[in-house]
């Protein structure tokens, strides 16, 4: 196997933890919101959902972190209008083919779940043409070194699994060779093979939970990889190093399909990469301050349907001495729904028929979950303003523009740092033809 490819693995195989909670905050963000593993009373870890209808509660859920998302979004897209991110002349073309706003409104989605932004920029011949086109990479199929700088500067190796058909991979690697085709299907059949073998199956499609192989049967797996490599001097110079990106397109085996120094006129790699907020090389996305907040409020909304369900709700106490002669209980019953019906009692009994409602708001349930709420607001930054509501009716343009920007503010870091990705992104596509 080639020594390349196994640091690739290797830096793969480190990130499973970031890719695990993605997944996690995925779910929370798209409504599954039940599936982190709890114990029961016994000890054995399930479900929180399972957990839940054990115990005879009915799991709901209030999905309050997509509006959230989707609230950060539109501001986004509103503030990239304003700033005509897109229409200026440096850009405006790449843009146009791309489609970047809608592009980035979908990573801008992504970098609030994940903390993590990532495209690819190139300039190959497509359906469309020949030109620079951008694409969004799902983090779950990027590998990169341990990095801190935020900017990405001590980046030394990164790359990309892709999931190729036949016919993409003879297009791109073959050179029109029929011999060179036959070649690298065997070196594809070889690798398939060497899976299964060890492992007698295969990845799991969702999450791209294996580095070697794809869940698509009609797929092939490419690995990308990018290092800065050095070299040294030639003979008879003085001894310098000599630092390039080198590109490695691999197949499963470790054969070598194709390999270049990075012909870009920035001399770099393809890839726009931004880690958010990159504390200690740690990636802690916005979505991931308001899960607990979500997870007491869906709590609390399911208790709250649980006594609700379990608590006498015009419950009927009729006393047997007060039944009328002639007349059963589900007589009883009947006339007491009507709204004229009569009841005759006799009035000799120390006890009055009564009807009995409980009242659920003296358990305080009710005002821990408004206390959740607004801690929910607090927590994200995202308060009335943003979502576009106001605490009274007499609230005039000019001081809810003032409330928008203050409540703006505190978002601040995340949107100038997607900002200054995007800016980034901008000039690798500016300098990607080849």
């Amino acid at each position: 196997m080639n020594e390349l490819l196994q640091r690739a693995y290797a830096y793969w195989s480190a990130a499973a933890d970031f890719r695990a909670r993605r997944t996690r905050f995925k779910n929370y963000t798209y409504g599954k919101q039940w599936s982190d593993l709890v114990p029961d009373t016994d000890g054995r870890l399930l479900p929180e959902g399972d957990y839940a209808r054990s115990r005879g509660h009915n799991p709901i859920t209030n999905n309050l972190i997509r509006q959230l998302v989707k609230t950060v979004v539109g501001r986004y897209r509103t503030m990239s209008t304003e700033r005509q991110l897109y229409t200026a002349p440096a850009i405006r073309e790449i843009a146009r083919r791309n489609s970047l706003a809608e592009l980035d409104a979908r990573l801008m989605e992504e970098f609030l779940i994940s903390g993590c932004a990532v495209q690819r920029i190139s300039h190959e011949r497509r359906f469309d043409g020949t030109a620079v086109w951008v694409d969004n990479v799902n983090p779950a199929t990027i590998f990169v070194n341990p990095f801190t700088d935020p900017r990405g500067s001590d980046i030394t190796l990164i790359g990309q699994l892709h999931d190729m058909t036949w016919a993409e991979i003879v297009n791109r690697f073959s050179d029109g060779s029929r011999r060179r085709a036959a070649d690298i299907r065997l070196a594809f059949e070889k690798g398939a093979e060497q899976w299964m073998a060890s492992t007698g199956t295969f990845a799991d499609t969702d999450r791209c939970v294996d580095f070697y192989s794809t869940a698509q049967p009609d797929r092939f797996r490419v690995v990308e990889v990018w290092s800065f490599d050095a070299s040294e001097s030639a003979p008879e110079a003085p001894l310098t190093m000599q630092f390039a990106w080198h590109c490695r397109w691999f197949a499963p085996d470790g054969t070598v399909l194709r390999e270049y120094d990075s012909p870009f006129p920035h001399r770099q790699h393809p890839f726009a990469v931004k880690f958010y907020p990159m504390t200690d090389g740690e990636v802690h996305p916005f979505v991931e301050d308001v899960i607990e907040q979500q997870r007491c409020v869906n709590r609390m909304v399911t208790l709250i349907d649980h006594m609700l369900s379990i608590s006498a709700k015009g419950v009927l106490l009729f006393p047997a001495d007060q039944l009328p002669p002639g007349m059963t209980f589900e007589d009883v019953g009947r006339r007491w729904a009507q709204s004229d019906g009569v009841l005759p009692v006799s009035g000799r009994g120390p006890v009055m028929p009564h009807q009995v409602v409980t009242n659920t708001a003296q358990s305080g349930a009710d005002q821990l979950l408004q206390l959740q709420l607004k801690l929910f607001q607090d927590v994200s930054g995202v308060g009335d303003a943003l979502l576009g509501r106001s605490d009274s009716s007499a609230t005039g343009a000019q001081m809810l523009n003032t409330q928008v920007a203050n409540a703006t503010a505190a978002l601040a870091d995340t949107f100038e740092t997607f900002l200054s990705f995007t800016e980034n992104r901008n000039t690798k596509a500016r300098l990607a033809r080849t």
